[in-house]
């Protein structure tokens, strides 16, 4: 079944669960209450994102409260924020392990335990929130991932996007490739690789863990989404210079994990909730970015001593180079690797010649002042 159809019949069965739900007080003719069919369930669901970045972590009760509503009360998600029960890089095998029955991620932290799970969040110079959106709901991406998680007994949804993001805080500039050499920098994932290929001493670190790393020296720069959430995280208090773009997350999706045990004691019609409340939220996280980031920006810009610098061509062009053959690299030794890339690729490409035609024309013009 395409997305599309799923979608549609999804949020037509969850509205269906609603009415069903509530005719737990409604009376029949002859009187007698409605009996109730739908049983009471409660879940956990763990976040990898700390509360006071309310956004990103939001999706998370963006779902909860949805599915909470869709179905009178009687499915309940309780969300805890990273660290609380644990940590924000133990979400997945939290969830394959059923200890909790959700979790809400970016997968590229979990390249580690599978490569190719990059794919379920985003590459460096690959498809942008938009087309993320597309080849998930509409293209293969869905089927794909969903067969990489089935090893961790876990069915993925979507579950917000940042769109693309800036390139990150930096103590000094990095105008060529020689001021990347021994740079300390926070940055996981696929981006990570490449910058390590750069010559940067890669980091990983949550988010909170990242401001009193760069206050103290242990690291140089730092990356983490856009301007407003950078600017909670007080990013430009310690490192004034401002890179953009961030060529390695030019639309990183982030996923609900479910627990397939789980999933499949689950009604069809919480199922069809819980699906339809995941889209949801994954449409309000974006929504939500897009309207956040530019006032974020222009308090930056305006009231900060920042100053924001473009990446070289010599950099981007470097880094697409590394990438493309990491890429390569990964493709030769997996088969399932490959046959996702080239999938992925196949539309990108398609992707672009249309998007080169309408939304690049358009913004090149617009956004030029034109």
């Amino acid at each position: 079944m395409k997305r599309r159809q799923f979608v549609r019949n999804a949020s037509m069965a969850a509205a269906g669960g609603a009415l069903v739900a509530g005719c737990a007080s409604d009376e029949t003719e002859g009187g007698a209450a409605a009996v109730q069919t739908n049983p009471r369930v409660s879940w956990r669901l763990t976040s990898s994102f700390p509360r006071s970045l309310d956004t990103i972590f939001g999706a998370a009760e963006v779902l909860a409260n949805r599915v909470s509503e869709l179905t009178s009360g009687r499915f309940t998600i309780r969300v805890f924020p990273a660290g609380e029960l644990v940590p924000g890089n133990q979400v997945l095998e939290t969830v394959q392990k059923g200890t909790v029955q959700v979790g809400h991620s970016a997968s590229y932290y979990f390249t580690g335990l599978n490569p190719a799970l990059a794919f379920d969040c985003t590459v460096p110079f690959g498809l942008n929130a938009r087309q993320f959106n597309a080849w998930m709901y509409y293209g293969d991406g869905l089927e794909l991932t969903r067969g990489l998680f089935a090893d961790f007994n876990i069915i993925n949804l979507p579950g917000g996007n940042t769109g693309v993001q800036m390139g990150g805080w930096f103590r000094e500039r990095v105008d060529t490739l020689s001021d990347f050499g021994g740079l300390k920098m926070r940055i996981p994932g696929f981006g990570g690789q490449v910058m390590a290929e750069l010559g940067v001493n890669v980091q990983v670190l949550s988010g909170g863990e990242i401001y009193p790393a760069l206050e103290r020296g242990v690291i140089d720069a730092a990356e983490w989404a856009g301007p407003y959430d950078d600017e909670k995280l007080g990013f430009h208090q310690i490192a004034k210079n401002y890179y953009y773009p961030g060529w390695w997350e030019p639309g990183p999706g982030l996923s609900f994990y479910i627990n397939k045990d789980a999933w499949e004691k689950l009604p069809a019609d919480y199922k069809a909730a819980l699906e339809a409340a995941a889209a949801e939220a994954n449409v309000d996280m974006l929504a939500g970015y897009d309207a956040k980031n530019p006032v974020a920006l222009a308090r930056l810009l305006d009231t900060e001593d920042v100053t924001m610098r473009p990446f070289s061509k010599e950099v981007m062009d470097k880094a697409r180079e590394i990438t493309r053959e990491i890429l390569s690299s990964e493709a030769a030794s997996d088969p399932t690797y490959r046959r996702i890339l080239e999938n992925y690729q196949a539309f990108q490409q398609a992707s672009n010649r249309w998007l080169r035609a309408s939304e690049h024309t358009y913004a090149d013009f617009t956004l030029s002042g034109g």
